[in-house]
């Protein structure tokens, strides 16, 4: 079992079939708030790791959606001051375990590094209301 240290969009129904997987797996959840904490360069940059810019942002948030950004044309610190000014930008969830932080919820990469329990349902990091509304 480990401890999860899970920042979510409250509200977000992506992020709440992840808490419950995790859950499921035997693994302990402290839920926070990735909108409302205080964020630095210095705390944000850990989930990244060695992932390309790209893939650091939230590809559901409307300025992405409408082009207003594109995340192949910033470089890693403006990403990172774009995230702190407005983190619905930032790739949900954020998830650290001691000194391992990781963005996003990629079932393989989290099953190799602390175990899920297998589903039949899709859980992943694009938001559950986008894909509803993509469909239509």
């Amino acid at each position: 079992m480990a401890h999860v240290i899970f920042y979510e969009k409250p509200g977000c129904a992506g992020n709440a079939l992840q808490k419950d997987l995790l859950r499921a797996s035997g693994h302990e959840v402290d839920v926070r708030d990735i909108l409302t904490e205080a964020w630095s360069s210095s705390s944000l940059r850990p989930y990244f790791g060695a992932k390309p810019v790209r893939e650091w942002f939230n590809v559901s948030s409307p300025r992405i959606k409408s082009g207003e950004i594109d995340p192949d044309k910033v470089t890693p610190q403006q990403a990172l001051v774009m995230m702190i000014v407005d983190p619905l930008l930032i790739r949900r969830p954020l998830m650290r375990i001691g000194d391992h932080c990781e963005a996003g919820f990629d079932t393989d990469t989290i099953d190799r590094w602390i175990g899920l329990k297998r589903t039949t349902g899709v859980v992943s990091d694009v938001c559950v209301r986008s894909i509803a509304n993509d469909a239509f």
